[in-house]
Order: structure tokens, then C-alpha cells, then sequence
């Protein structure tokens, strides 16, 4: 039986006082509603700078820790990166990679991807891999291979990794731009993506959607068979937005 599992990725987003009112707003409302909120998994990725500042506050709380990024190394001179035992260190247990826009901002290629999940994982991470097809590759029908290629460096870690990873589907075309994938176009592409993993002999692990994931088209894509749960961008800032997505 997979669980759901709802994930606020609040990219470069946040200050301390308005970290504040978010966190202790879903604290609060979690506790307070266990049987709507703690069925499933509810995690929040904030920037590198207030991951102490929010583990502090999800102390003794359900909401989990997560980052957005993560260095392969493990230390040494590499200039603005954050290694593993570093997010380790502030109660992480989560770690997003292969972000469209770590893809296409920093040249991170998939085999990259696989490295840090391999990283993540080997130092007690969950790492939630990240795939999408753009908005020209969807037009010429090439969503499915554009996935697939993306997905192979993961695959060939094995199924020992694969069996304790996250895939996350975010079309590049639907990430900020209000647009979303039809619950119909999503399970399409989940599908295809549990196929790969029951063949793997791994077909419990969680798929995601993100893409403009909201309170109101939240339910219908968690209807779909395939969709675990939802990576969220812009409505995880949004305390009322984000839980309404978390009860659908």
C-alpha cells in the first residue's frame, strides 16, 4: 500500500518572519486534525539558509524536513555547495534532485541526478528524483522517451536503490506558468513510469505530480491510480493552499 505523500519545494522563497507564520500555521493545523493530515507524509524543502530555523519549529511535529539540492561530495573546496551529512546535521531527511531548473540553470545532467541520489541515500536521505519533458518534446510527442532517457542513469543504480527512492513528474511546461497536465495526461505519464519500476520489481515506490499543483485540481490528479502525491511549488508558500492540498 503506497502512502501519499505531499511535498512544499519553496525554491528561493522565504525570510524568517514569514518562515515563522508558515511552519507554526501548519504545525498547528496538523496536530490539531490528525485524522486528515497524518494518513500520509507531509514534508517542506526551504532554502539552505533556514533549515535550522525550520527544523526548530517542526520539532516534535509530523511535517518532515527536506532540501532542495545536494553536493556529491563530501566536503573539500567546493564553493557554495552543501554536502549530505551537512543536511544530515539539521534533521533533513528528504532531499529533492534533478529539479528542471537545477537542469536547465546548472547544466545538471540525469547521470549527475543519479550520482546525488546515490549520495543522498548512502548518507540516510530520501532523495526525490525529479523528471519532466518540456513543452516542444510534449508537442512532438516525445514525452514519454524524453522521461524514459532521463530515468535510465536511476534504473541502472539497481533495484536496492530504486526500492528506497521518490520519482517526481513535473512537466517543465506546467512548473510557475499556471498551466497543469490534465489528471489524464499525468497518469499517462505515471504509468508509464510504474510499468519501468514493477519490472524492477519496485512497483511500491511513490510517484509524484508537480506542475502548478493546487487546492483546487489537487483531488482530481490524486484520484488518478499513479499519483502518490505532488511536489509543490508557488502553493506550499501559502499555509491554507498548501494544507488543502495535504487534506485532498
Amino acid at each position: 500500500m503506497r502512502t501519499r505523500l505531499v511535498m512544499g519545494n519553496w525554491k528561493m522563497n522565504g525570510d524568517l518572519q514569514a518562515n515563522q507564520a508558515l511552519l507554526s500555521t501548519i504545525v498547528r493545523t496538523v496536530q490539531a486534525e490528525p485524522s486528515i493530515y497524518q494518513k500520509g507524509q507531509i514534508v517542506v524543502c526551504p532554502p539552505f539558509p533556514y533549515l535550522a530555523q525550520a527544523a526548530q519549529l517542526l520539532v516534535d511535529s509530523s511535517v518532515e524536513l527536506g532540501a532542495q539540492d545536494v553536493s556529491v561530495a563530501t566536503s573539500g573546496a567546493y564553493t557554495g555547495e552543501v554536502s549530505a551529512s551537512m543536511l544530515k546535521d539539521f534533521a533533513c531527511q528528504w532531499v529533492i534532485v534533478g529539479h528542471s531548473e537545477r537542469r536547465a540553470y546548472h547544466g545538471e545532467s540525469s547521470e549527475a541526478v543519479a550520482e546525488k541520489a546515490k549520495v543522498a541515500m548512502t548518507n540516510g536521505l530520501t532523495p526525490v528524483v525529479c523528471v519532466g519533458e518540456s513543452l516542444s518534446e510534449r508537442e512532438t510527442g516525445r514525452t514519454l522517451a524524453i522521461i524514459d532517457e532521463q530515468l535510465k542513469p536511476i534504473f541502472a543504480l539497481g533495484s536496492a536503490v530504486l526500492a528506497k527512492l521518490v520519482i517526481a513528474y513535473e512537466p517543465v511546461w506546467a512548473i510557475g506558468t499556471g498551466l497543469t497536465a490534465t489528471p489524464e495526461q499525468a497518469q499517462e505519464v505515471h504509468a508509464f513510469i510504474r510499468e519501468q519500476l514493477t519490472t524492477a520489481g519496485v512497483g511500491h515506490v511513490q510517484i509524484l505530480y508537480g506542475g502548478s499543483v493546487k487546492a483546487n485540481n489537487a483531488k482530481s490528479l490524486f484520484a488518478m491510480p499513479d499519483i502518490d502525491g505532488a511536489l509543490v511549488g508557488g502553493a506550499a508558500l501559502n499555509a491554507e493552499e498548501f494544507l488543502a492540498i495535504a487534506a485532498a
